[in-house]
């Protein structure tokens, strides 16, 4: 692994862990989501880790931590569609490590999958970008911007950034 790709891999670990910390301290205030995108977050760093330093424990174990994440995911449905996007996250997650495990290295997922979810998460990405910047806009217009809409913001930048990772990890497949 190059220099350039193992300080990118570091960067995404890095990026997926604080925005899994984050998460988890929204925990009390948020309920079930917030835990599921704690576990996503994390779980996300565990598996950006470069190859040679997690071993191969990585990606069998993660896949069964995001199948718990899936019925999670599943059991939020309850609440209203809008929790679909933890659903499609946890089972590409799972897909992503079955892909590590047992596929034949790069380029082992297939094809039309991979090139759906990398669509989804494109557009994800950029739709939330969009908000994250109408979001800046509609707060920098009001009178103050550090209460719960400045968390808000926050909150939609973390999730903007797991998105962000996700693309990447698809990328990289």
């Amino acid at each position: 692994m190059s220099l350039s790709a193992s300080v990118s891999a570091w960067l995404l670990v890095l990026l997926c862990a604080v925005s899994g910390a984050y998460c988890l301290g929204r925990v009390r205030r948020s309920g079930g989501a917030a835990a599921g995108e704690a576990v996503m977050g994390f779980g996300m760093a565990l598996m950006a880790v470069p190859l040679g330093h997690g071993g191969g424990w990585q990606a069998p174990v993660l896949g069964l931590v995001f199948c718990g994440t899936a019925l999670h995911a599943v059991w939020l449905l309850r609440g209203g569609a809008h929790h679909a996007h933890h659903l499609v996250g946890s089972l590409a997650m799972v897909y992503m490590a079955l892909t590590a495990a047992y596929g034949s290295g790069h380029g082992g997922g297939l094809p039309l999958l991979t090139g759906a979810l990398l669509l989804y998460y494109a557009g994800y990405v950029v739709l939330g970008g969009a908000r994250l910047i109408t979001a800046g806009t509609a707060v920098a217009h009001s009178a103050g911007s550090a209460g719960p809409a400045g968390s808000a913001e926050l909150t939609r930048a973390c999730r903007l950034a797991m998105g962000m990772g996700m693309l990447a990890m698809l990328l990289a497949m």
